[in-house]
């Protein structure tokens, strides 16, 4: 049984969850019509991975930390902030490799709108990299809309070429 709860001070080094591999097998692409953002699908004729650095995060009190945990093992983590807008940033999602598709992810994100509407916010945001498309589909399959994009972020960077969208769930 998974349980997910805060992480806090007691068991606060479960906040540096080891970044893990993770397919990229294609992009999304939206697009802006009379004010409606819809996308495409494009995938890759050839699949890799990838794995972002380590954070080694130091434990800050001001943001919100969600663990999901098995047998008191962290095997999933949320990292919330408030932003100056009237959502909560969702800065971090990590699953462990081998608990991944079991529906973690979306227990997090539910847990992180608990949060925001305990603190009287319209809901919570995050971006994911256009060529990330399984972070962008699990966010639009967990009810989230597109709500930006931003094509110049990566711009003279190792990563040119790439960009992020901004994703919107508002507490209902």
């Amino acid at each position: 049984m998974i349980e997910i709860k805060k992480i806090t001070a007691n068991n606060k080094n479960d906040i540096n969850l080891p970044n893990q591999p993770f397919k990229i097998w294609g992009k999304l692409i939206p697009s802006l019509n009379n004010e409606k953002w819809d996308y495409k699908i494009h995938k890759f004729a050839k699949t890799f991975q990838q794995c972002f650095p380590n954070e080694n995060y130091q434990h800050d009190p001001n943001l919100i930390y969600i663990g999901a945990y098995d047998n008191n093992h962290c095997i999933g983590l949320a990292i919330f902030s408030k932003s100056m807008f009237n959502y909560l940033y969702l800065d971090d999602l990590k699953i462990d490799i081998d608990y991944r598709r079991r529906h973690i992810g979306s227990r997090l994100i539910e847990a992180g709108l608990s949060e925001a509407k305990q603190l009287n916010l319209q809901g919570i945001y995050t971006i994911a990299q256009d060529n990330n498309l399984s972070a962008c589909l699990f966010y639009l399959n967990n009810k989230f809309e597109i709500g930006g994009f931003n094509n110049r972020d990566y711009c003279g960077t190792a990563q040119e070429g790439k960009a992020d969208i901004y994703f919107y769930r508002d507490c209902k």
